[in-house]
């Protein structure tokens, strides 16, 4: 029960902004049990792939890499809240577009790194010769290998996304406090999270095709050209749709490479909402399933890549 500007609950007595955490709090857990299932019906279809992604979950997440990823991960998400934008009574919208390209990057740069260190030293140091002398093919080794990034990947959006939605909820009480405006209710701190999760599901859909196209390098080329090589193309991915849309592709040769460029390389502006979600703009489910389709697709070409650059892969 709301009384003024707190939510009532027994004896205790909670700010408004707090209620809608309630939501994020389901929302983990429902993305946690969704992760598990995943695992248990592969577990029954593919136990190798599954004891293979469930090794290499493990050890990305022992990595001191992982919880560096996330310590500033979260360290930024909670001071955001108390930066000033100057924008004028705007600083909630660009809080989430910010916190949204925060997350976003972080889980590509924990992909990436993974890649290399699952794989590709893996190859150099000859533990996947000693895996492949097992009853383990090259092709369960590596979509293995892929799910366990995934779900390492999957669980920093969780944790980070989880703390980003609490800090939007927060930053909506604290700019009404601040400039002295009447206390906003709890369902207008719903409102402002609620544009949020596309955003969240986007971002990860992003991060699994950096992750796809960096095993597939990773198979070939050690961790220093496979960042490189990864980071070109995340770059890429952003500029060629505005070069190619710009004055300077108007050019017939510019307009022509532009067009190949983005016929191979991902076009990853498809998952940059972040500008629309800042202005309160509900991306459609729709869009989400058709830019679902469209990760699942190139993940899958980029895993094809993989499983042929790796099949005759000498690594004695």
């Amino acid at each position: 029960m709301a009384a003024g500007s707190v939510v009532v609950l027994g004896a205790i007595r909670f700010p408004n902004w707090v209620e809608p955490l309630w939501t994020v709090a389901v929302g983990v857990v429902v993305a946690l049990m969704s992760l598990w299932l995943l695992a248990l019906v592969l577990r029954r279809l593919a136990p190798k792939v599954a004891a293979i992604m469930r090794t290499t979950s493990k050890e990305a997440m022992a990595q001191p890499v992982f919880y560096v990823i996330v310590a500033i991960g979260v360290f930024v998400l909670l001071l955001m809240p108390f930066v000033s934008y100057n924008t004028l009574g705007e600083d909630v919208k660009v809080l989430k577009m910010d916190g949204l390209t925060i997350i976003k990057v972080l889980a590509i740069i924990l992909a990436l790194w993974t890649a290399s260190i699952s794989i590709s030293e893996e190859i150099e140091g000859r533990t996947a010769l000693t895996l492949l002398s097992k009853p383990v093919g090259r092709r369960q080794l590596i979509v293995g290998k892929l799910l366990g990034i995934l779900w390492t990947v999957a669980v920093l959006f969780i944790v980070l996304g989880a703390v980003f939605l609490s800090t939007v909820s927060y930053k909506v009480h604290y700019d009404a406090r601040e400039t002295s405006h009447p206390e906003p209710t709890a369902a207008d701190c719903a409102r402002e999270i609620e544009h949020i999760a596309p955003g969240l599901a986007l971002g990860f859909m992003a991060a699994a095709i950096m992750a796809a196209m960096s095993v597939a390098i990773s198979t070939r080329l050690p961790m220093l050209p496979n960042l490189i090589i990864c980071l070109s193309i995340y770059m890429l991915g952003h500029l060629i749709p505005r070069l190619i849309n710009s004055s300077v592709g108007e050019f017939e040769p510019v307009q022509f490479v532009g067009r190949l460029l983005a016929a191979v390389l991902p076009v990853l502006d498809h998952f940059s909402m972040e500008t629309a979600i800042s202005a309160d703009q509900m991306v459609p489910w729709s869009y989400i399933g058709v830019a679902a389709v469209y990760c699942l697709l190139y993940s899958g070409v980029a895993m094809l890549l993989a499983l042929i650059l790796f099949e005759d892969r000498d690594l004695a």
